[in-house]
């Protein structure tokens, strides 16, 4: 395997570009290949079944690309299925989950956490497994947001909407009077909604960015196995669909702050 290799990244959809902008900015040399799986999205609501299948054909599509490291950037995928996908895929493998229970329990003071995500990853229990075995102390506070996705991807995200804030306090009340005071967004849609939890949970409650904690620990992995492109030129990701790129084009740079046109392309998941 060769550090010039590029990084996979895969995704229910477009949520994983919140991942994928944060590892342009801390491994700015390395090359990116990102899979959003737009015809079969969402993931949240789909079987366990249903979810490992999806997640071994996304990760075969990028190890036909002779990936060095696969990453899923997904708060279902890295659940429901991590835990295979890291025992048998041949190259290093993270999800989000891990990265980011280990972030929360390092910014917690009260031992408050609060957890939101998918209606899978709430029900997998993931975050709260990882941070009990931290710290068994731990009061975690789950809460399923399935409005937030569909919030994003029809742009719904400025903090002064007023469906933003409504849909925000319906979901958050609980948690914010339970008194976490750290907030776990895990799903990689919520970043783009963070200004307005914010101002909602307010400025003693920290938020932990699922794809930023993902990106840095990868960046550590694969320092650790020699992996890192020593090269200094900055690469421009690849982005690959399942289904039409267009609305993924549209709605990508809300995500990624740039304009991606004219650079994805559709594949045939079935396939892999």
């Amino acid at each position: 395997m060769s550090s010039s290799n590029a990084i996979g990244v895969f995704d229910s959809g477009l949520g994983g570009l919140s991942a994928v902008k944060e590892f342009m900015h801390v491994l700015p040399n390395e090359k990116i290949i990102y899979f959003g799986d737009t015809g079969r999205v969402p993931y949240g609501n789909r079987s366990r079944e249903t979810i490992k299948k999806y997640a071994f054909q996304d990760a075969g599509f990028l190890l036909k690309h002779n990936v060095k490291m696969v990453v899923a950037a997904c708060g279902t995928v890295s659940s429901v299925a991590g835990d295979a996908l890291e025992s048998e895929l041949p190259v290093p493998y993270t999800g989000v989950v891990n990265p980011t229970a280990y972030a929360a329990a390092h910014k917690t003071r009260n031992g408050k956490i609060g957890v939101i995500g998918t209606a899978a990853t709430i029900n997998s229990h993931s975050y709260k497994l990882r941070l009990k075995k931290l710290n068994p102390d731990f009061k975690i506070f789950e809460q399923a947001c399935p409005l937030f996705v569909p919030l994003v991807e029809n742009g719904f995200i400025r903090r002064d909407d007023q469906i933003v804030r409504l849909v925000i306090r319906r979901y958050l009340s609980a948690l914010k009077e339970e008194g976490v005071d750290t907030l776990i967004l895990g799903c990689t849609h919520y970043p783009l909604l963070s200004k307005a939890i914010s101002d909602f949970m307010g400025k003693n409650t920290a938020l932990v960015d699922s794809g930023y904690e993902t990106a840095v620990y990868a960046a550590k992995v694969l320092r650790e196995q020699n992996l890192l492109n020593d090269s200094r030129e900055v690469k421009n990701p690849d982005f690959y669909v399942s289904d039409t790129p267009d609305d993924f084009e549209n709605v990508a740079g809300l995500f990624l702050g740039r304009d991606i046109k004219h650079t994805v392309n559709q594949i045939d998941i079935e396939q892999f």
